[in-house]
Formats: structure tokens, sequence, C-alpha cells
């Protein structure tokens, strides 16, 4: 029960951040402002569970510092490469890049997680990856500048060691995880807005304030919660092939509810990464012979 309960928090995390572009659309803050309002808010909701839970302890982080200080930095800083690339790259091309990072934790998992990579696998790999490219498109790929594509390649990289430093933290909860990484996270964006120069503090103005507690509260604090206590009890495998609802379900949400309609190839996409996703965790075995 306990391994279906995590399936259900990871995959209903991800439908929730697939809902994050439905939000900033009707946001006119800045993406990196958007950013450190949602880590702001999420590390405030997450402080006031771990505080009512009575589980706050500094301690409690001594064993896993290091994997908790490098998740939250990659957490603020993934998503702030993630946003420069949709700067300076067409958004279907730096989402691309971007989600090459969990295919880089699953090739990769069976040096870093002792986790064999069966066939079924390596099929699943190969359908993520050709759905992924039906998905988000590769037209517009020459129109992508070069800092685009280097962004969301460093944002891609950010993503997989955020990824394989979860994996790592073994005696801090999922609650008190999460409020450390997005903690951690809100203090890289906040250097980062001071560096480029642009205030930090920016409020939304009337309808779009809700809009900013939602994305605060549901999509970071409530979300990240499920994304991150999840993770470390899943394969890395697993989370890798699962991370992938996420654009799926932006692509869907986006054409529900903003009239942006999928073409035949992105529904063929959508299967692909679906199916791929789902027969990447069937388990087969070998059948002993019949003797006769």
């Amino acid at each position: 029960m306990g391994k279906k309960a995590d399936y259900i928090k990871f995959i209903g995390s991800m439908l929730i951040f697939g809902t994050n572009g439905l939000l900033v659309t009707n946001i006119a803050l800045s993406s990196a402002q958007i950013v450190l309002t949602r880590t702001f808010f999420g590390s405030l909701v997450l402080l006031l569970a771990v505080l009512a839970k009575k589980e706050f302890s500094l301690k409690q982080y001594k064993p896993d510092l290091v994997p908790v200080l490098i998740s939250g930095v990659c957490l603020g800083a993934n998503w702030v490469f993630l946003f420069e690339a949709y700067r300076y790259a067409s958004v279907s091309i730096g989402t691309l890049v971007y989600y090459c990072g969990p295919i880089v934790v699953m090739a990769l998992s069976p040096v870093l997680f002792k986790e064999k990579l069966t066939w079924n696998k390596l099929a699943a790999i190969a359908a993520v990856i050709a759905g992924m490219v039906c998905v988000t498109g590769v037209a517009g790929a020459a129109d992508s500048s070069a800092r685009g594509i280097v962004c969301a390649g460093a944002a891609a990289l950010l993503y997989a060691t955020l990824i394989v430093s979860n994996k790592n933290i073994r005696h801090v909860s999922g609650l008190s995880s999460t409020l450390a990484q997005l903690f951690i996270g809100f203090f890289v964006i906040l250097a980062y807005l001071l560096v480029i120069g642009e205030f930090p503090f920016a409020i939304a103005p009337g309808r779009e304030l809700v809009y900013v507690l939602i994305l605060g509260i549901v999509n970071s604090g409530f979300a990240c919660w499920m994304y991150f206590s999840s993770m470390q009890r899943l394969p890395g495998q697993t989370v890798a092939l699962c991370c992938y609802v996420d654009p799926l379900s932006a692509v869907v949400f986006s054409a529900l509810f903003l009239g942006e309609r999928m073409t035949g190839i992105q529904i063929a996409g959508a299967v692909l990464i679906l199916g791929g996703a789902l027969f990447g965790e069937l388990r087969f075995s070998r059948k002993p012979a019949v003797e006769g």
C-alpha cells in the first residue's frame, strides 16, 4: 500500500505541476519574480506544516546535509535556467532539451542506483523520447539561439542532479526535506534577481494575486511535498519515466483550458509518453519450462 501511495503522490504532483502554465499566463510578473514568489509561499506553507507537526529540528538535516543543500541549489537554479531558456529559445525546444534530464538519470541508474536497466526500460526510454519530440515539436529549432539551448541544457543537468541528490536523502522526512529545498531555492533565486538588477519583491495586482497564491501554496508547497517525499521511496528509473506526465499534462491542460489545439502528431506523442511510462513499469518474469 505504501508504494501505491507513493506512485499516486508522485503522479499527482506531476499533474499539479502541469497546471503551472495556466496560472503563469495570468500573471504579469517576470518569470524570475514568479519563481521567487512561489518558493516564498511554498516555504511558508511547509514551515507552518512542519511546526504544526512539531517535527522541525536542525539536527535531522546533519546526516543528509550535502544532498539537501545540493537539491535546494539545483531546484532554484534549474528553474532560473529553464525560464532563461524560454526567453532566448522557443518553449518547445527549451522543454525538449530540459526533459532530457530524467532520461540521463534512467540511463545512468545502473551505476547511480544499482538498478538493472531491463529491455522494457530501454524500450520505454525510446518511446518517451519519441513522444516528447512529437508533443513539444522541433519546429522552430533554427530560430533558437545558442544561449537558449545552453540554458536549457544546464537546466536539464540540474534537473538530473536534483533527482539523484533527492534519492540520497534518507534521514530527513519528505516534509522537512521539501521545506529546506524550497527555502534554499528561494535564496538562490533572490541572489539571481539581485545580480541582474531586477526588483525581487514585486506584488501582483488584484486578481493576479490569487493565481500567485495558488501557484505558491498549492503548486509549490503542497505539490513539491508530494513530489519530493514520494521521490525518495520510488526507483530512480520510475521517477525518470513518470516525470514526463508533467509536460504531457501541460499540453493537455493548455488545449482544454487555453484553447490550444493538439495536432495529430502531438496526440501520437501523448500516447507514446503514457504508453512508454506504463510499459517501463511492467514486470516481466520468465516462466520455467514445463517438462513433458
